[in-house]
């Protein structure tokens, strides 16, 4: 039995309780131990409770949705349908793929009343890739409130709160929840780069004028990529943690770390920040990445570093195919004269549950090794797939459907090729 939404809800009990203990947190956590213990319909209404509570929008959905799962396991249809259409009609839940693939839901899933609903959701993604949307309300409100802030720098929690992030895109509600964390850092990470964040103002509010540029390698991977879906680009203001993402919204580019150019002013930031913030005439690059991402659902779950490193590689491979380079080019020019000894010491870990060494790993950066060397190394096996491949098209249908990454790696010969 696949559990979708159980995934989600344990991710954002990581992702909350990593900043701080609060009352959405605490039903949660109650809500999974009355879950494993089998008693669905008290998770249930631990998880509505705190779908009531949550002032994040994105959130309370999602809690609806895992109060609904529960009911429809205790076999209470009347009440998951309940939560099933706050989630989706008030809300705006559109996970249809975890609606779809949950079996808790199946006896539920013959009624008009389920087929009403999901008919009442509408993808967010095109089949078309010229009519994809490029989206920056986020980034306007975050100017607006940036320069409230300026006036009022004691109130910087509350005005950043109330007019950037309650007054965003779900997309920026995403991203929030799993990329920011918390207003009191993200104001902390402001203040402490003011001269960088002054400085690429006029760049963030550029992106969305690189819509023809995006839709060109969109059009490419459609070429690749008959089956390829268009996502929604939603640009939004981090904390120089996350260049972006992917959720149900469509691809969330964090464009700040994407704003390196002559003008930006690097003093403040530090030496991790220095080398991967991207520059702006790149985003193109990382677009294209996080787009492959958005096509990767039909690959196996695995928690190897193996998976993870042919997931992000593979992002960066096809990425360059349809947009000319990789969102990672300095890790190319890092690993000239180290490739052999870079692959026999990832193969010492590639079976294991150590992505954490090769991948987000900025903390483990030095002057003399780059962070991120996972992606070079799947970029590495996808490119020796695809080259011996005598059908190009088939090829990338076969990376992006992976079901055994072992087996996918034999066929790659990319071990051949170093010995």
């Amino acid at each position: 039995m696949r559990h979708k939404f159980l995934l989600g809800l344990f991710l954002t009990i990581i992702y909350n309780i990593s900043f701080s203990q609060t009352a959405v947190d605490s039903l949660l956590s109650v809500g999974n131990t009355y879950y494993k213990k089998n008693d669905f319909v008290k998770a249930a209404q631990t998880w509505e409770r705190a779908a009531q509570i949550t002032e994040n929008k994105l959130a309370r959905n999602t809690n609806y949705s895992y109060a609904a799962f529960a009911y429809a396991s205790a076999k209470d249809s009347s009440n998951s349908f309940k939560c099933l259409d706050i989630a989706i009609t008030q809300l705006g839940f559109n996970d249809l793929p975890a609606l779809n693939s949950e079996d808790a839901f199946l006896f539920m899933k013959e009624s008009s009343r389920w087929k009403n609903l999901l008919n009442s959701i509408k993808p967010v993604y095109t089949k078309n890739p010229k009519a994809v949307n490029v989206i920056d309300k986020d980034v306007l409100n975050f100017w607006k409130a940036y320069d409230i802030v300026q006036s009022n720098p004691s109130m910087a929690e509350k005005i950043y709160m109330e007019t950037y992030i309650n007054n965003g895109t779900m997309a920026l509600q995403f991203y929030y929840l799993n990329k920011i964390d918390n207003i009191k850092n993200f104001v902390y990470i402001h203040n402490l780069k003011k001269k960088y964040y002054n400085s690429i103002r006029t760049n963030t509010l550029k992106a969305a004028t690189l819509k023809s540029t995006f839709q060109k390698s969109f059009i490419n991977l459609k070429n690749l990529y008959p089956e390829a879906i268009f996502p929604p680009i939603y640009f939004v203001v981090g904390k120089l943690n996350s260049a972006g993402t992917i959720s149900s919204e469509g691809l969330i580019l964090g464009i700040d770390q994407a704003c390196m150019s002559p003008t930006a002013d690097t003093t403040e930031l530090n030496a991790w920040e220095k080398k991967n913030i991207s520059t702006f005439k790149n985003l193109p690059y990382t677009v294209a990445h996080e787009l492959i991402h958005f096509e990767q659902s039909g690959m196996a779950s695995d928690t190897t570093l193996l998976a993870a490193a042919l997931k992000e590689g593979m992002a960066d491979f096809i990425g360059e195919l349809i947009s000319g380079k990789t969102a990672n080019e300095r890790l190319k020019i890092f690993v000239k004269g180290k490739e052999k000894s870079i692959w026999t010491d990832f193969k010492k870990e590639m079976y294991l549950a150590r992505a954490y060494n090769w991948i987000a790993n900025s903390e483990q950066e030095t002057a003399n090794k780059p962070a991120d060397l996972g992606y070079w190394v799947g970029y590495q096996i996808c490119k020796s797939y695809y080259d011996q491949a005598t059908d190009k098209k088939k090829a990338i249908y076969e990376m992006l459907h992976i079901q055994d990454y072992k087996k996918f790696l034999e066929e790659s010969k990319l071990d051949e090729k170093f010995q």
